[in-house]
């Protein structure tokens, strides 16, 4: 019996995630990929390790003994690679970044050309997700985040702090009383985020109009007139098409800047760490 270790790396990850979908999304390929993968693994072993089920995949005790038994493994897969990385000693190569999209969008990318003059070897993949990247499993190398992590081997400093508003559409603002206004909210998904919470309690008895999991749609709704969106001072206050709708003390959030502590000394990760912190500290 051999067992190749692609196969068991995706049978895993289908165990610990749950589904074919975010599997697959996790691993960077396609669901087929995911199943084809599993499948293979199912042949050379011998075992049926997961329950076919129309919307989802069950393990079987083989397929949980097995995951259990795998999952050392690829913990030893993912300290090798960054033994690999961190015994990198010049300025080049790819550098993934994992952000919230927002800040990706607006405060990373923009300033991309800075980080390319500078060192034009190094290759960022900036990856704008609302999830957490794992850089246990090396989802990314590095990542902001807007709480302190508490899994193991991560090390996090704060780099910033940005503050939240309301804001609106100033033909909106001047033609709409204050009990009549509308707001414009994160979906249920984020309820538990402050600025979800401060939002809610401005609004009190007041409709929320529009639900959103995306802040540039939020934007997009309230430069439309349809109602207050709680955004970040960065992208509200340059914003010609908004203006502040000030509700008494604001929020804010602070920016905390994740690496692994295995490669927090290495050069190129060590550059982009400097560049990120630019990114939220202009100079």
């Amino acid at each position: 019996m051999r067992i190749d270790w692609t196969d068991l790396h995706h049978f895993v990850t289908l165990a610990r995630e749950g589904t074919l979908s975010a599997a697959a999304r996790g691993l960077g390929v396609d669901h087929v990929t995911v199943a084809r993968r599993v499948a293979a693994l199912e042949r050379a072993t011998g075992l049926k390790l997961v329950d076919r089920r129309a919307r989802a995949y069950e393990l079987t005790e083989d397929g949980r003994r097995l995951a259990a038994a795998a999952g050392p493994m690829e913990q030893a897969a993912f300290a090798i690679e960054r033994a690999v990385v961190a015994s990198r000693p010049g300025l080049a190569g790819e550098v993934s970044v994992s952000a919230p999209p927002t800040l990706a969008n607006r405060l990373i990318a923009p300033r991309l050309v800075e980080l390319h003059r500078r060192h034009p070897a190094i290759i960022i993949k900036l990856i704008g997700e609302k999830r957490s990247a794992s850089l246990n499993r090396r989802e990314a190398d590095i990542a902001l985040r807007l709480s302190r992590p508490d899994e193991p081997g991560l090390i996090a400093r704060k780099i910033g702090r940005f503050g939240f508003n309301l804001y609106g559409a100033p033909h909106y603002l001047k033609e709409t009383p204050q009990h009549a206004l509308g707001f414009i909210a994160y979906d249920a998904s984020m309820d538990s985020a402050p600025q979800q919470q401060w939002l809610k309690a401005v609004a009190g008895q007041r409709t929320i109009v529009f639900r959103s999991s995306d802040l540039e749609s939020q934007a997009a709704a309230a430069r439309a007139g349809l109602g207050l969106a709680a955004l970040p001072h960065f992208l509200g206050d340059h914003d010609p098409d908004l203006t502040r709708f000030e509700a008494g003390a604001a929020i804010s959030r602070d920016i905390w800047l994740i690496v692994h502590r295995d490669l927090r000394r290495t050069p190129l990760i060590r550059a982009v760490m400097e560049f990120l912190t630019r990114c939220v500290r202009p100079d």
